[in-house]
């Protein structure tokens, strides 16, 4: 029994030894080739980095493109390190078709968001800072990722948005602002003209609401019980909300202290005898 694990030992060792002796220089040299090759992928995807920083390429994108450059370069690098052994890589390259072939039909939709990520960055429909509106979301867009596009809301909310229900949709991108559209009902018995210059001057005398462009106001219907002024004007998107109220209160205020009604359905109901 000793004997037989003796002489299974001197088997490995001589195996181990003939391997080192008639392999040892292909060893040392795909070692030797291998870290030279991360030094130039590093190198490359350095230098790529830079030429695209230099022709102003988004920062997302530049990062991705330097990042496959890199992947690519080691992967050849991988492919010598092989050859220096006399392994053949065809059969590898086969293998690792058949396995990326069925990882991309489990992960078509993590996929589909990466390539609408990138045709997002390189159609720039929007960019950080602007206010986007997608299928009834709204926000201002924080971060474009390859995968996914972050917005935040006026309630400090974080929305997170699978690129692919990005692409072919459509966007509404208001940039900084927002629009606020509403319409307030006065009496037949009062002046519109009267009643839209007031409604103009007091959304005007509001701090938020933009200069450029200048709020709209006029006739939006005529109603069965009032005359309907309409009126819009752009606000922050932050303060979207809170200057909405605002200049809701201050144009009921400034309507009741100039006497111009804001009239309300009057049902008569009269009784009839049998």
């Amino acid at each position: 029994m000793f004997e037989e694990e003796f002489e299974s030992a001197g088997k490995i060792y001589t195996l181990v030894v003939d391997f080192f002796v008639n392999y040892s220089f292909q060893v040392i040299g795909a070692i030797l080739i291998f870290i030279l090759g991360l030094l130039v992928a590093r190198w490359i995807a350095g230098i790529t980095l830079r030429l695209c920083e230099r022709h102003d390429v988004d920062v997302t994108l530049r990062l991705f493109i330097a990042s496959t450059v890199r992947l690519l370069v080691v992967a050849m690098v991988i492919v010598i390190c092989l050859g220096k052994f006399g392994i053949s890589v065809a059969p590898f390259v086969a293998a690792i078709g058949a396995i990326s072939l069925s990882i991309g039909l489990a992960l078509q939709g993590v996929f589909s968001n990466y390539g609408a990520g990138f045709t997002i960055v390189l159609t720039r429909p929007f960019v950080v800072g602007n206010t986007i509106c997608i299928n009834g979301i709204s926000g201002v867009v924080e971060e474009i990722r390859l995968s996914y596009t972050v917005l935040t809301n006026e309630d400090g909310e974080k929305i997170t948005i699978p690129n692919k229900h990005i692409v072919g949709e459509v966007i509404t991108n208001s940039y900084t602002n927002r629009v606020v559209e509403a319409c307030v009902g006065i009496s037949y018995d009062s002046d519109p003209r009267r009643a839209s210059e007031l409604i103009r001057t007091v959304i005007g005398e509001i701090e938020g609401v933009t200069v450029e462009p200048a709020p709209q106001v006029g006739i939006e219907t005529f109603g069965d019980f009032s005359i309907n002024i309409g009126y819009r004007y752009w606000v922050p998107t932050r303060r979207y909300f809170e200057l909405q109220y605002q200049v809701n209160q201050a144009i009921f205020d400034a309507l009741a202290r100039e006497g111009i009604q804001i009239p309300y359905p009057i049902v008569d109901l009269r009784r009839r005898e049998a």
